[in-house]
């Protein structure tokens, strides 16, 4: 009897493919049971996301304890793949070894470090600052001889095109990739052309990340398949609909003083039952069989 794939194995796979992985982001267990609802084979686990859901801007504000806990409650919660933020590794390689031993411990399928100064700040807001290329290829170098299972996938996150431009951005996605990173990651091209450029000069598969409201250009998943990229990561897609959701409600109880109608709300039970209810509920009764004896 052949044993089902690990989430890191399924990852794998579905990189290894001819179609774009698209993988919404999620912060929580009940973002990550959404996406994984709505068919999704993939989900990231948004640092803005989680950062967010603990009162924080995107600053670089989280430790690593912070967001390996994160990383576990929103793997924990799904079957399917995890690719979680790892910000800067959380200092030298030191810090990046450990790092790489949380999250693996964390259940995630995969990660990505960048090369910010820390406290970074959300790729797509001005005033980054980076670290040097040697810096950050000790940095890949590190967490891909920290992981211990082989399945898990090292992304390379760069940076650099705000800061010191394109050229300089690719070449240190390629030094990455020749470092052992899995992939690569080239934060915040500025326009259809450089979108295209990416993974033309990047020797290796390459993530696109779609921000609401970012510095890139808004396009497709197919476009984004076109263009030649592997993995799509919407970190902001749940978070701001979420925040547009609550101020709507929030507002529309301030203003008419009445709670919304339950006649088109989802009832409680069904709520519960997407969280699990259904598999707890069996738990209440299972060892309290007539016999007095435990049900197999």
């Amino acid at each position: 009897m052949t044993s089902k794939p690990s989430p890191r194995q399924t990852l794998r796979r579905v990189l290894a493919g001819n179609e774009l992985l698209a993988a919404p982001g999620g912060y929580d267990g009940i973002t990550a049971r959404m996406i994984e609802q709505a068919g999704f084979d993939a989900l990231y686990m948004t640092g803005a996301g989680v950062s967010a859901s603990r009162g924080f801007p995107d600053f670089g504000l989280l430790t690593l304890t912070e967001m390996a806990q994160a990383a576990g409650v929103v793997a924990q919660s799904v079957s399917i793949p995890v690719i979680a933020d790892a910000d800067t590794g959380y200092g030298n390689e030191l810090n990046v070894t450990r790092t790489i031993r949380e999250y693996e411990r964390a259940g995630v399928a995969g990660l990505h470090i960048e090369d910010q100064v820390a406290p970074k700040r959300c790729g797509h807001l001005d005033g980054k600052e980076i670290v040097s290329r040697e810096d950050f290829e000790a940095k890949i170098r590190a967490a891909v001889a920290a992981r211990t299972d082989p399945d898990f996938v090292i992304i390379a996150r760069t940076d650099a095109r705000a800061v010191v431009g394109l050229d300089e951005a690719i070449s240190r996605a390629n030094a990455a990739l020749r470092a052992g990173a899995d992939m690569a990651f080239v934060e915040a091209a500025q326009s259809m052309e450089e979108l295209a450029e990416i993974p033309r000069r990047v020797k290796g598969p390459c993530l696109l990340n779609i921000v609401r409201g970012g510095k890139t250009p808004d396009l497709s998943l197919d476009v984004a398949q076109q263009l030649g990229y592997k993995l799509a990561i919407l970190p902001s897609l749940l978070i701001g609909s979420v925040v547009d959701a609550c101020d709507r409600t929030l507002r529309g109880l301030q203003e008419t003083r009445k709670p919304p109608v339950s006649a088109n709300a989802t009832p409680v039970a069904e709520r519960f039952r997407r969280f699990g209810a259904d598999e707890w509920n069996a738990l209440r009764t299972r060892f309290r069989a007539d016999t007095g004896e435990a049900k197999s």
